[in-house]
């Protein structure tokens, strides 16, 4: 996913996602800004308001380290509201299950993670989401996306399969028919269908291609935040 991508810059990795062979891209998924069901934040013009006036006493939590997408996202949030980089308080987890526990005891202010991640507890009414990061709103869940509350930031997540370096043709192509057969599956659309995930198919060179721009674009949002 996304998160293999800027980590590689954070942790000045000696190797990357290039170096693998690119099997299929399979889904994209957007982003989730929750509060816990009591907090004060009622919807994200009263969060902004509050993260503008004094950014670093309203931490954020994310379910990924520096340089990945639940990082990503608030830090792009950040800089189109007028804030640096440097002044936002990210809080890392290691991922959803912590992340959850600590926004719905008020240890941090807000938390961003995948609506896979959060969907049943969304439903249950145990967290709110103030906005979905992506370019549209999501089935179900009833909140605006960032672009529509005045942010301009559009971004999701997505995730797809790679394997070892220096593999044969006849292996890899064996490989690419798999996935293929697999996004073709009833099975298959439900789960991104329970999930919340949107299906973003794309076949090993087309992948590679896409994992080029992507490396490329998360170099430069990193660097234009200072964090690589």
């Amino acid at each position: 996913g996304l998160g293999v991508v800027g980590s590689v810059y954070t942790n000045h990795s000696p190797v990357s996602l290039q170096d693998t062979t690119p099997i299929a891209k399979l889904v994209e998924e957007s982003d989730v800004i929750v509060v816990g069901k009591d907090s004060k934040y009622q919807n994200l013009d009263q969060l902004i308001d509050d993260w503008k006036a004094r950014p670093g006493e309203v931490p954020v939590g994310g379910g990924s380290s520096p340089g990945g997408p639940d990082h990503l996202a608030p830090m792009l949030m950040a800089k189109a509201i007028g804030l640096a980089p440097k002044q936002v308080n990210y809080v890392p987890f290691d991922g959803g299950g912590e992340l959850l526990a600590s926004v719905l005891g008020g240890k941090v202010a807000f938390g961003v993670s995948g609506i896979g991640e959060y969907r049943d507890q969304i439903e249950a009414g145990e967290l709110r989401v103030l906005a979905v990061t992506g370019p549209e709103r999501l089935p179900g869940v009833d909140a605006p996306t960032l672009l529509e509350s005045g942010v301009d930031v559009n971004f999701t997540n997505w995730r797809g399969v790679v394997a070892p370096p220096g593999m044969n043709e006849r292996d890899r192509a064996k490989l690419v028919s798999l996935f293929e057969r697999l996004n073709a599956t009833p099975e298959w659309k439900e789960a991104l269908q329970r999930n919340g995930w949107t299906e973003a198919y794309q076949p090993g060179p087309q992948f590679g291609e896409f994992l080029a721009q992507e490396n490329d674009r998360v170099a430069t949002v990193l660097k234009e935040l200072g964090l690589a």
